[in-house]
């Protein structure tokens, strides 16, 4: 593990604000956080970067609250893990889980590759999640 402390802290802000764009709709903001061939995968699926501004809006909406990563960034490639715990905003119900990430370093800094979501379900078990109601073109 090389985690250089300025490398450590420009992951941890790119984090923090795709929690804070997603919790205020701001799908521009979010969409900066993704290298350009980024992808995100949850509910059995994987969606490229392109298809994730549609995903985003069918999700429910709510406030996303994370964790500090845990991180191994090598180079300039590198994986972390991120708790999450979402709270509907509507129901206050929540969802918990985390993220599985791979990042890369580009011209822009540190950008996140793959985001996978990874549920905690109330029995215990750890999946990808029911299929979302959101429709692939």
């Amino acid at each position: 593990m090389t985690n250089a402390v300025e490398d450590v802290i420009e992951v941890q802000q790119l984090l923090a604000k795709y929690a804070v764009s997603i919790t205020k709709g701001d799908i521009d903001a979010l969409l900066e956080v993704f290298t350009p061939d980024g992808t995100y995968s949850a509910f059995g699926e994987v969606y490229p970067l392109a298809e994730f501004p549609a995903l985003v809006d069918a999700a429910p909406k709510g406030l996303f609250m994370v964790s500090t990563p845990l991180l191994d960034l090598r180079g300039d490639e590198g994986t972390g893990v991120q708790n999450l715990c979402f709270v509907d905003h509507a129901t206050h119900d929540m969802r918990i889980g985390y993220y599985n990430d791979a990042y890369r370093r580009t011209a822009d800094g540190w950008r996140l590759h793959t985001r996978a979501m990874t549920f905690i379900r109330r029995n215990g078990e750890h999946d990808s999640g029911r299929p979302h109601s959101h429709a692939r073109r």
